[in-house]
């Protein structure tokens, strides 16, 4: 079953920083969809290279860093699903990965499910100078790369114009080597792609038989932060979780997840509802969540 990670069930609050530590074992993740994702991911780097993938000059030998810790981490912690060779990495019952030919971030981002983003510290604060990025929440590579951390979340609620940016900014200056940290973002999206580099609004489709959360998902991003010990950047981990809102149907904590994403839903003034694409919809998808919520499970 979906719904690995729930942070709308109050233990996480939106739009705040939210970070956690993590240990080495959690940095990535390899689910029941690592193959798809990892199908979605070489159809977009060998279709539409350009818009999913930039690195600046200079950035080569982070990149490697990026390969080798990733590399390293697989052998240790995913021997089930990757076998990890001089060469080659052979992804069970999936593709095998050459790991030469290609820049060592876009082969590093083949292996995993994460899309993956280098960040670097300037005189403007960090910028993004380099990612692979196949599954976008909203947002595009091309308008990002090479911004900084302000000017990335410009359009972001209270970033700026608030405490989160200052406390991000703090926390990228003194996070060390051997820290790893992950935070959570979610929001509800109307079709099952991955790939979503454009901000919209929220659709759904209302029909007594089908019922108001029918054809939309639950889409959690799980973030994480590491700095890479030789060079000092801060290399940025986004994993996408994309599963069908009817799954809260048969979940076991249901009532709990679906008060608690319909309490998140509710909380969420003007500005927030329209950067998470979900201004129309709030009253209808909070309360088809709270009936939800509210329903007797029948034993079967």
């Amino acid at each position: 079953m979906g719904l690995r990670h729930t942070p709308y069930d109050g233990s996480k609050q939106p739009f705040t920083v939210g970070l956690e530590t993590i240990s080495v074992a959690e940095w990535f993740e390899a689910d029941r969809n690592l193959l798809p994702h990892l199908e979605r991911k070489g159809e977009l780097l060998n279709q539409d290279h350009g818009r999913v993938f930039r690195a600046e000059a200079g950035t080569e030998d982070a990149q490697h860093e990026v390969l080798d810790l990733l590399l390293a981490h697989l052998k240790d912690h995913h021997p089930s699903t990757h076998t990890v060779l001089n060469d080659k990495v052979h992804i069970k019952d999936g593709p095998t990965v050459h790991l030469s030919g290609r820049a060592p971030l876009e082969t590093a981002s083949r292996l995993v499910q994460e899309d993956l983003v280098i960040m670097r510290a300037s005189d403007d604060g960090y910028r993004l100078t380099a990612a692979s990025l196949c599954f976008p929440s909203s947002w595009s590579l091309a308008e990002k790369h090479g911004r900084s951390m302000r000017d990335i979340h410009e359009t972001v609620p209270g970033f700026n114009d608030g405490r989160m940016g200052a406390i991000v900014a703090r926390i990228f200056q003194n996070l060390t080597a051997d820290q790893l940290l992950a935070r959570y973002n979610w929001s509800v999206y109307d079709d099952a792609d991955l790939h979503h580099p454009e901000a919209r609004q929220l659709s759904v489709n209302v029909s007594e038989s089908a019922g108001v959360l029918a054809g939309l998902f639950v889409r959690v991003e799980r973030q994480t932060l590491r700095r890479l010990p030789r060079s000092g950047d801060i290399l940025f981990t986004i994993k996408i979780h994309h599963d069908p809102l009817p799954l809260l149907a048969a979940h076991p904590d249901r009532a709990n997840l679906a008060a608690g994403l319909a309490n998140q839903l509710r909380r969420l003034d003007r500005d927030q509802l329209e950067y998470k694409g979900l201004a129309r919809h709030q009253e209808s998808l909070a309360q088809a969540l709270e009936e939800l919520a509210g329903q007797t499970v029948v034993a079967g």
